[in-house]
């Protein structure tokens, strides 16, 4: 009796199983491709999701903690959102506040905004017209794509030594013809400024050919034929440029913005290699917010990290939902 009760027992437990699993079967037949896709991507995603979000996590927690050893707070206490409060209220700082209402100029996240904006507008506007040229059919193209593309290939200690030396006093050949114009002091590493208009150009030297890299790439991939029905219409360069070159290679602009201002946010070695950020004046010295990371304050880096990493992913949220607005 009880080995007729087991049986039965296993065969309703195989049962249970193999309705489940018609069930799933079912229901995965159900799904249209892009959903199937996603089902397929779950574990990446789980993957991801916890390779990224696990040391952010992290982050924060560590930047909750005291990171100094003085008064009463212990290194490792528990201090809350203090460490954020000093760094919005400029009671903590390198050299410069990391930001402060009273300089604003001189406070690292002003500084790296400005480095980031000014920098990245100008890339993308050099960019997109080196990869106009490039996109066009002439002899010796080969040769004009090695010459633009080089100096993206120029290591950044390398680099920031060229803009370094063409910014000494006595030595480089930029500083006199500059400063004459007013545009740079006669001491341009020693003031914030001018250290950070030679990062500025620094980047946009280096990093143009990046943008127009992957402009190029979005130019290549328009069909020709949509140029050919333009010509025989009447529409001139200008009107073929606006209604068909721009609308079909904007997201490709978008795309290499949101690369390149991601990366603008994380500058540091172009600044160490080219001095403006190591001066003779440390209160003019050009200081971003990467700066701080280095200072060995364990719940400060954490907090300007966490901060950094939360302004990013906002960046990148807002466009992405711009493109799927959009349709891209």
């Amino acid at each position: 009796m009880g080995t007729e009760t087991d049986q039965r027992t296993a065969r309703e437990r195989r049962s249970d199983r193999s309705g489940v699993y018609v069930s799933a079967v079912r229901w995965i037949e159900t799904l249209d491709e892009t959903q199937f896709a996603y089902l397929l991507l779950t574990p990446v995603f789980l993957l991801l999701g916890l390779i990224a979000f696990w040391p952010l996590l992290s982050t924060f927690q560590m930047s909750l903690l005291a990171d100094q050893v003085t008064g009463a707070q212990r290194l490792g206490e528990f201090v809350g959102f203090q460490n954020y409060v000093e760094l919005f209220t400029g009671q903590k700082a390198l050299v410069n506040p990391f930001f402060s209402l009273e300089t604003p100029l001189q406070s690292a996240l002003v500084v790296t905004l400005v480095f980031t904006v000014v920098s990245v507008f100008f890339e993308t506007i050099i960019g997109f017209g080196q990869a106009l040229v490039l996109d066009q059919d002439f002899r010796g193209r080969r040769w004009v794509r090695v010459a633009i593309i080089l100096p993206w290939a120029v290591p950044i200690v390398i680099q920031g030594m060229i803009f370094y030396l063409m910014f000494q006093p006595g030595v480089g050949f930029a500083v006199e013809p500059l400063a004459n114009l007013g545009l740079i002091t006669s001491q341009p590493l020693n003031d914030l400024g001018s250290s950070l208009l030679l990062i500025i150009v620094a980047d946009i030297w280096k990093t143009s050919a990046f943008m127009a890299l992957l402009i190029l790439a979005g130019l290549q991939s328009i069909d020709r034929s949509l140029y050919d029905v333009a010509r025989v219409s009447g529409a001139s360069r200008v009107q073929q440029f606006r209604f068909i070159t721009l609308p079909l290679v904007l997201p490709t602009v978008v795309v290499a913005m949101l690369f390149r201002t991601i990366d603008a946010a994380r500058v540091f070695g172009l600044i160490e290699a080219s001095g403006a950020g190591c001066t003779t004046v440390p209160s003019l010295s050009c200081q971003v917010v990467t700066t701080f990371l280095t200072v060995g304050r364990y719940g400060t880096a954490a907090a300007i990290a966490f901060t950094t990493a939360a302004l990013i992913g906002l960046l990148v949220a807002v466009n992405i939902y711009r493109l799927a607005k959009e349709g891209i």
